[in-house]
């Protein structure tokens, strides 16, 4: 593998995986034994926080509610998270949770349930912050009550990494953040309770996750764990997605997506993520009800494109599976990007963000945003390529 050569051997790097994942079909029956573990610990008070109606439908609220009642758990429910959440109902859960006096808290959800519970497990360490405060960086936490993550998507990883995103709605700011303290206690991986996603969401939720490993496989923190954990997430997310949009209660298409999501939250929680979110959270911030993995695969072609001349080797091998006669050589930056463009057209996934509303008049404030909400710049900074003003505009215009 060519890659091997080019990576930098006498930089230290972190190789992270933190949190106790139990994975496989029937997963969230172990609630029993994690609110066993709770008690254990002196904690009988926890504040639940997600969405408004996917932790009944799926069937995961019947065993947590029986788990509390087996281990005599108080709770309170907040079940008002919309995809990107908001810092409005990150504060309304944490007071719901600091009037009943939590101290955990369980994220029910897809990563936008899962990262608000995150935020709100760290508010609930500190009474004198909201949440604005803390995704304008105003303080660095360093604490958090135990977070446990029952993850109903395929995509984000969440349930395994240090990151949140919440959104700031004045603002049009979508930052993210990234502390020790928000790896999950314990998550529940079970691809029963992900049978019920619709067609659109299951593939939003897919092009997600193969976001997170291009990107991580390729930034300038990137680790041999991260390209490896990469290459077998694609592999798996282009073998088994197209099963799971067919048939979607493929027990067997679930647990190979939700694998291929796990361990791309961790191949992203080690190599880190730089221009397709980063240019992605502007979108959403903007449009609310963009659904995140549509904004990303409409961004990722242009970002390829732009990217493949300086990372030719590694992507040559992660995109195998869809453009098997790359040969790894920066020449081939716009055959790479058509391969992806492709895929991404087969899957269903054919919008161009033209079709949600954007235009060229957009272009500027959308790399304004991406240039200035905090936190983004943290993943430009780790690039492969220099994130000028230029080829963030760049990357936008080829998208829309």
């Amino acid at each position: 593998m060519i890659w091997e050569s080019k990576m930098p051997i006498n930089e230290v790097r972190e190789i992270r995986c933190k949190t106790t994942v139990f994975f496989g079909v029937g997963a969230i029956k172990k609630i029993f034994d994690i609110c066993a573990d709770l008690k254990n610990r002196g904690i009988d008070k926890v504040v639940v926080v997600t969405g408004k109606g996917a932790y009944e439908k799926t069937g995961a609220w019947k065993h947590v509610v029986e788990a509390f009642n087996a281990h005599g758990i108080q709770y309170v429910l907040y079940n008002k998270v919309t995809p990107n959440p908001t810092t409005d109902q990150v504060d309304e859960a944490t007071k719901l949770g600091k009037e009943l006096g939590a101290r955990a808290v369980i994220g029910i959800g897809g990563g936008s349930a899962i990262d608000a519970a995150k935020s709100v497990a760290i508010l609930l360490e500190y009474h004198d912050k909201n949440c604005r405060d803390l995704y304008e960086f105003k303080f660095t936490p360093s604490k958090a009550v135990p977070i446990i993550a029952i993850n109903l998507t395929h995509g984000t990883g969440t349930e395994a990494d240090r990151f949140a995103v919440v959104s700031i709605p004045e603002k049009e700011y979508k930052p993210a953040i990234a502390y020790d303290c928000i790896y999950p206690l314990y998550s529940i991986d079970d691809p029963s309770l992900m049978t019920m996603l619709p067609r659109n969401q299951t593939l939003y939720v897919s092009v997600d996750a193969m976001n997170h490993i291009i990107e991580a496989a390729t930034t300038k923190t990137t680790n041999p764990f991260s390209i490896l954990l990469a290459k077998e997430a694609f592999r798996l997310i282009t073998k088994y997605l197209p099963q799971a949009l067919m048939h979607p209660e493929d027990l067997t298409a679930r647990y190979y997506l939700l694998y291929a999501s796990l361990i791309a939250g961790i191949s992203f929680d080690n190599g880190l993520l730089h221009f397709t979110h980063a240019l992605e959270h502007p979108l959403s911030a903007v449009k609310p009800d963009l659904a995140h993995g549509l904004g990303l695969g409409m961004l990722l072609p242009a970002v390829i494109k732009q990217i493949y001349p300086v990372c030719s080797e590694v992507l040559a091998d992660v995109l195998s599976p869809i453009a098997p006669d790359l040969l790894g050589v920066p020449g081939e930056a716009e055959y790479a990007a058509e391969a992806m463009e492709n895929w991404l057209r087969q899957m269903g996934l054919v919008e161009k963000l033209t079709d949600l509303g954007f235009s060229e008049n957009d272009i500027d404030k959308l790399t304004d945003l991406a240039l200035t909400t905090p936190g983004l710049d943290i993943l430009l900074s780790v690039a492969p390529i220099p994130a000028t003003r230029e080829v963030i505009k760049e990357i936008y215009k080829d998208s829309l």
